[in-house]
């Protein structure tokens, strides 16, 4: 797991919103130095900084980590934003941040994913989801893993339905779409169906130029929210100096033959017009350190990009 990730974004053009359509807290006004952006269509405000609900938020609490500790520890740093799974860490990623949820719901915005396809398979999962969580509702509720061979024409009757119908019912403000497998695939489930927001992987590898090329300006064009993950490489973090050149063993991690500074990474997908980018962190000592990135880096321009492509490739 990276020890150094953070990203920002470029504005969208959006006026500013709020969590709930409200000024956030004076507290976290004067804690939060990261900088915030409009998630897209739906129109409200998120810190461009987001826990991941893997690393140690997907970990069972110890004497050394305390997830609940390190969730709340990134909330009074101004990350607002949370992001989990029910599959990461067969649902204690879920349960750790329901710790803190059961007291300052209001002060996140909660996204998490299904990754079932059927329509009661679906409201199994987020019914469930919801208790682990200890809430009665979502900010965002996402279609996770879209895969290359996606069978598309089994989504409108099955997860597609479960997920308008949560809508409709306010269990979820809005629903979005992930995956990191095919740009393709993930150009595809966008055009065929209306989601709010897509969490896609972003890096200067060439494995993940297409996402860029392809699947950036497609979303843009619909006024998606954006968002980033596996910045790093995911994993081990493989990309940035510092952490194992090899990543794991994992088949959607990334590696190069040549590493760069967390820094430059970071700055990197601040170069691109995304609204925020989740960042898993494995240690407490890791929110100042990604917060102090977030706040204080600035973006690759277009031509400092494709040097670093080049580099990397």
């Amino acid at each position: 797991m990276t020890t150094l990730a953070a990203a920002a974004t470029v504005g969208t053009g959006l006026p500013s919103a709020s969590i709930a359509g409200k000024s956030p807290t004076s507290r976290s006004r004067k804690t939060s130095a990261i900088p915030r952006r409009v998630l897209g269509k739906t129109g409200v405000e998120i810190s461009t900084l987001i826990i991941g609900g893997v690393g140690g938020m997907k970990q069972p609490p110890t004497e050394q980590l305390d997830p609940a500790e390190l969730a709340n520890t990134a909330l009074n740093a101004g990350i607002d934003y949370f992001d989990t799974a029910p599959s990461y860490g067969a649902g204690q990623s879920e349960t750790n941040y329901g710790r803190v949820l059961a007291t300052r719901r209001r002060e996140v915005f909660l996204a998490t994913k299904t990754g079932n396809r059927s329509y009661d398979g679906a409201m199994k999962e987020v019914e469930a989801s919801l208790k682990r969580l200890r809430t009665d509702r979502l900010d965002l509720l996402q279609l996770h893993g879209v895969r290359a061979k996606e069978d598309f024409t089994k989504w409108d009757k099955g997860v597609m339905r479960a997920l308008r119908k949560l809508k409709e019912e306010k269990v979820t403000r809005f629903i979005g779409v992930t995956g990191h497998e095919s740009a393709d695939a993930m150009c595809r489930a966008i055009e065929l169906f209306d989601f709010d927001t897509i969490l896609t992987t972003f890096n200067p590898t060439p494995r993940r130029r297409p996402f860029e090329e392809l699947l950036l300006p497609l979303a843009r064009s619909k006024n998606m929210g954006i968002l980033a993950m596996k910045v790093m490489g995911g994993g081990y973090g493989s990309l940035a100096l510092g952490n194992p050149i090899k990543n794991d063993p994992i088949w959607y991690h990334d590696a190069a033959p040549r590493q760069a500074k967390a820094e430059t990474l970071i700055r990197y997908v601040l170069g691109l017009p995304i609204s925020g980018a989740v960042v898993g962190m494995s240690a407490i000592e890791h929110v100042p350190v990604n917060v102090d990135a977030a706040r204080s880096t600035r973006p690759l321009n277009a031509m400092q990009r494709e040097k670093l492509q080049a580099r990397m490739s």
